[in-house]
């Protein structure tokens, strides 16, 4: 391979990249609430274009596209920086295994079983991240009872951060992952070709 095709090749794939996080960017700010959840959490869909770009040009792509989405929000950042750096690690807690494995079985079974275990392995991420960082960050600005409260609103067995973690953001990541992933499934054949040429 030529010096020429390999920069060729290297700017190609940038353009990718930056054409899927600004993709990326776009959904980050399109949320929406599912009224079975506490109030302040809400879905995007801003991981999609990350998982897609991951599975169409591996893993490192897909974190690329999370970093560049997370980078170009900070511009509109309300939480000092906080909220997009947990957005970065539990969208790659997603991308990379999901994408890791569809890379190593490319087959229906393999990109099922990516997304299965990337879903569980985002939802553990996001669990963590909001025990840990999230919620004692936004108890800066907010009562912690009244987020616990917003909790208890949709689910009465919340009472706790730990309840609220265990019956409110873990449920929620779950069926956010499931979202995105059925998007993935149904989008991802029609649109690799396009990013792998």
């Amino acid at each position: 391979m030529t010096t020429t095709t390999r920069k060729r090749m290297s700017v190609r794939m940038m353009t990718k990249i930056a054409m899927l996080s600004v993709i990326s960017l776009i959904l980050y700010f399109i949320e929406l609430q599912v009224p079975i959840f506490p109030g302040f959490l809400k879905i995007d869909l801003s991981d999609l274009p990350a998982l897609i770009g991951a599975f169409a040009l591996g893993p490192m792509a897909g974190i690329a596209i999370e970093a560049v989405k997370n980078i170009l929000h900070l511009l509109r950042t309300s939480t000092g920086g906080v909220g997009e750096i947990a957005n970065f690690f539990i969208g790659i807690a997603m991308v990379v295994p999901a994408s890791y494995i569809y890379k190593k079985h490319k087959t229906k079974v393999g990109a099922v079983l990516g997304l299965a275990v990337g879903v569980v392995i985002m939802a553990a991420m996001g669990a963590l991240a909001n025990y840990f960082v999230l919620i004692p960050f936004y108890t800066n600005f907010m009562p912690l009872d009244l987020i616990i409260g917003m909790g208890k609103a949709v689910n009465p067995n919340i009472d706790s951060v730990m309840t609220l973690v265990l019956y409110g953001i873990v449920p929620f990541n779950l069926f956010k992952g499931l979202v995105i992933s059925l998007i993935t499934m149904m989008l991802y054949k029609r649109i690799s070709p396009i990013l792998s040429k």
